[in-house]
């Protein structure tokens, strides 16, 4: 099975680039971010502060995830038995996540779900340490990242699009708080690997920076 890795901060287009080329590539796309996304979503839901760590670690047995995919190859995410794919796309949520996905124990409970779906389909997976943690061994690597300015410009857009009220400021400001959180983490912190190809999409259109992703793809797989 072949892999691809894609790595990069908050906002940075992971999501929509990896989804795009795993259609051009007929690979697998599997969004780790909304894996965390739907612990975080839990835990809100629970009454559960995304912080405490102890009580966190407690409901994990009770936290089930399943991944599932529609006719258009779109993932669904599955929380508990319910649909959770838009509830888990709000501000409140994003942060949720980015505080339970410092928790070891969390990582350590999702690590298994992701590698093993890497071992069953050629898959194009992106988060914050798939190139560093998840699967180290992928063939091909990619840090895709932006300015915060443009990552929170395409979030407002995308929130503005749902009839969220966040403002452009409130987003910017929370997404400069999860990249220092995320990149400041003990547990597996965001940070591009060594072998890492390193893709700013800041100046580029979305077909733009799909042609890019693509071409450094295909060189790799030589």
């Amino acid at each position: 099975m072949k892999s691809i890795a894609i790595d990069g901060p908050a906002g940075a287009g992971k999501s929509t680039l990896a989804k795009a080329l795993a259609k051009k590539l007929g690979y697998l796309y599997v969004d780790t971010g909304a894996i965390y996304r739907c612990v975080g979503l839990y835990a809100i839901e629970h009454g559960i502060a995304p912080r405490d760590i102890p009580a966190v670690e407690a409901c994990l047995p009770k936290v089930e995830i399943s991944l599932t995919y529609d006719e258009s190859g779109s993932q669904r995410m599955q929380l508990c038995g319910a649909d959770v794919t838009e509830r888990i796309r709000t501000p409140e949520v994003s942060m949720a996540a980015s505080a339970v996905s410092a928790i070891p124990a969390v990582r350590a409970f999702l690590l298994d779900m992701q590698r093993d779906m890497a071992r069953r389909y050629d898959v194009i997976m992106d988060g914050r340490d798939i190139g560093t943690v998840v699967l180290p061994h992928a063939d091909v690597k990619i840090f895709l990242t932006a300015s915060p300015e443009a990552r929170a410009k395409r979030r407002f857009i995308e929130l503005q699009a749902k009839g969220d009220p966040a403002s452009y400021e409130e987003v910017l400001r929370d997404m400069i708080k999860r990249d220092k959180d995320d990149s400041t983490r003990a547990a597996a912190p965001l940070k591009a690997a060594e072998d890492a190809v390193l893709l700013d999409t800041t100046p580029y259109s979305l077909d733009e920076s799909i042609a890019l992703l693509q071409k450094i793809v295909e060189e790799k797989m030589v």
